[in-house]
């Protein structure tokens, strides 16, 4: 080793790049490699969203279409099948509420639960819902249960 071939450590020098707009001198001012006017060559741009160079934008093209209803009310479905897996799984005794539906993941705390008709149900359960549909009632109450609405 001497003087000739001295570097210094892997990973330890950051070359910093070109540094732009630092006047006339450092070849890299005037323009500062941007080009000449429009909006990219000014200070303070930002491309909005959707900008397509001042073609109408695709989301102005297309035409507005539907309706939102702002009253909607979302339920979360259970089926009468998940419920009986539940009791077969030995997850449920006789009683099904809303905080061990929340519990076994079925239903987010802040979500009204729907109790739906797919399946059937061989035990006698007592289920507590926000609703029921009509063909699920019937069912759980053949099988000598009973739903309580919320």
């Amino acid at each position: 080793m001497d003087l000739s071939n001295l570097k210094p450590a892997e990973g330890s020098v950051k070359s910093q790049g070109k540094r732009v707009g630092r006047g006339q001198g450092s070849g890299k001012g005037g323009t500062a490699t941007r080009g000449h006017k429009g909006a990219k060559s000014r200070s303070g741009y930002s491309k909005k969203l959707g900008f397509e160079g001042g073609q109408m934008p695709l989301q102005r093209r297309v035409p507005k279409y539907g309706f939102k209803n702002i009253n909607r009310v979302e339920y979360q479905g259970v089926n009468i099948d998940t419920l009986q897996q539940l009791v077969d799984e030995k997850k449920i005794k006789e009683t099904v509420d809303f905080d061990t539906l929340v519990s076994l993941g079925l239903a987010g705390k802040n979500e009204l639960v729907k109790i739906l008709g797919r399946g059937e149900l061989k035990s006698k359960l007592t289920v507590t819902a926000h609703k029921f549909t009509a063909t699920a009632k019937a069912a759980i109450e053949a099988a000598g249960g009973e739903a309580v609405t919320l």
